[in-house]
């Protein structure tokens, strides 16, 4: 009987543990894309519990009838990257955030319904053999470094001023170690709920010493509307980069699942490529229509199972209900918007620590010749340098190409991929017999 109370208890911490970082994971995006396309504020809050919703309602069908794992699937940051860059380059283009707003919703329901289309051919299987561990390690590496760049300009102030935050970046250092330190010194349930204790302590302590850092309350409203970034509109250079993005896309899908299969130590199966994909079709497709950024699975929720070392399903699904609930109560909604953005940050910053873990463990089995440092190191250095530089450099390349070549992200996952093709269609173009 105290076992069965034990196991439930754990199980509901680790629900709440799950819905702190869906949370955190959701809330700034809605709030940032509807700043970058001039949306009115009652139309960012309820973005903000459209996001909630659907994510929670995204979790639970792939965790039931598309991968079958606990990987949240929420929106995702590459096509955030892509989407906010399109709004940037609106007045560039000299047109109005409702025609590039409107242009974007068409191109997210076109591609996703070529990600469905995909899902249902079996394409997944397919780029499944082209993410070999070179790929997974510079895709894994990228992502992490641009994670933990967001990440660690919350943690120091850099969201809010535009210089370091002395104390805040002490205070959030300091949490950081406490929350590593509970991960690897705590015993057996407090070591898996480190991230929850993170949360929750540096929650506590920052309302203590920063009562100023506390958000504002976001005073919420339910509130539904088709096509808030604007009426469907055929800009067609935004729509074809909107379509190539998600097409994209699809990486996530596939390195997240290959990446899992780590973790849970088996193979990916043909049937979950397939309802992935097309399931992360269909969310796409609806998120062009309710004015969302689309969805992907979250390769870095490899980090935080790695962090938690809790791979069960039960907590998974019982974040993502409580975390529809919180969607619907615009009470609940407001309450958690207060979150400091530092403790938020910096747990995230843990838990994401995880994915170098993961890249590292990719390329294990690989022997390190002058040709395997070409294919790991020219992507990976090329994908980083990519992110050190001022979006401002790249005005002058033409507007299609822009937010395809100024993402570090994406250009580093397309350099890894050439250098696997010619890697292994190099010898053989080599061998062909010459016709004389």
């Amino acid at each position: 009987m105290e076992t069965n109370q034990l196991r439930l208890s754990v199980t509901l911490l680790a629900g709440f543990q799950w819905l702190f970082f869906m949370f955190a994971n959701t809330v700034v995006i809605p709030i940032s894309v509807g700043g970058a396309l001039n949306l009115e504020q009652v139309e960012i809050v309820s973005a903000i519990q459209r996001s909630f919703i659907l994510t929670g309602i995204a979790c639970i069908l792939q965790g039931f009838i598309g991968h079958r794992l606990a990987l949240m699937e929420g929106q995702s940051g590459l096509w955030w990257g892509v989407i906010l860059s399109l709004a940037g380059t609106a007045s560039a283009m000299n047109l109005n955030f409702a025609t590039v707003g409107g242009s974007i919703a068409v191109g997210a329901m076109i591609a996703g319904a070529l990600v469905a289309l995909f899902g249902i051919m079996g394409i997944g299987e397919i780029l499944k053999r082209w993410f070999t561990p070179a790929v997974m390690f510079v895709f894994l590496l990228l992502l992490a470094n641009q994670l933990i760049s967001i990440f660690l300009k919350g943690m120091i102030g850099l969201n809010t001023g535009e210089t370091i935050d002395v104390h805040m970046a002490i205070f959030s250092f300091c949490l950081a170690a406490f929350t590593i330190l509970v991960h690897v010194k705590g015993k057996g349930i407090l070591s898996s709920l480190n991230l929850l204790v993170g949360m929750v302590v540096g929650w506590i302590v920052a309302v203590l010493i920063f009562p100023n850092e506390a958000q504002e309350t976001i005073h919420t409203t339910p509130f539904l509307k088709w096509f808030p970034w604007g009426e469907p509109a055929l800009e067609w250079g935004i729509v074809l980069t909107v379509v190539v993005t998600g097409l994209l896309n699809t990486t996530n899908t596939v390195a997240t699942l290959k990446g899992a299969e780590d973790i849970y130590e088996k193979e990916t199966t043909r049937f979950q490529y397939r309802s992935s994909f097309f399931l992360t079709g269909i969310l796409t497709t609806i998120s062009g229509m309710l004015g969302l950024v689309p969805y992907a699975p979250y390769a870095s929720s490899l980090g935080f199972l790695q962090s938690t070392g809790i791979k069960e399903r039960a907590p998974f699904f019982l974040g993502a209900a409580l975390f529809i609930f919180l969607g619907m109560i615009p009470p609940l909604t407001a309450f958690f918007s207060t979150i400091p953005q530092s403790v938020g940050n910096t747990v995230l910053f843990v838990a994401y620590l995880q994915l170098f873990r993961s890249s590292l463990r990719s390329v294990e089995g690989l022997s390190f010749e002058p040709k395997t440092i070409y294919r790991v190191a020219l992507p990976a250095l090329l994908g980083l340098s990519i992110m050190t530089l001022p979006s401002s450099v790249f005005s002058t390349l033409p507007e299609l190409v822009q937010p395809l070549l100024s993402n570090g992200l994406l250009m580093g996952i397309i350099a890894a991929l050439v250098m696997e093709l010619l890697y292994w269609f190099g010898p053989r173009i080599r061998r062909l017999p010459l016709r004389k």
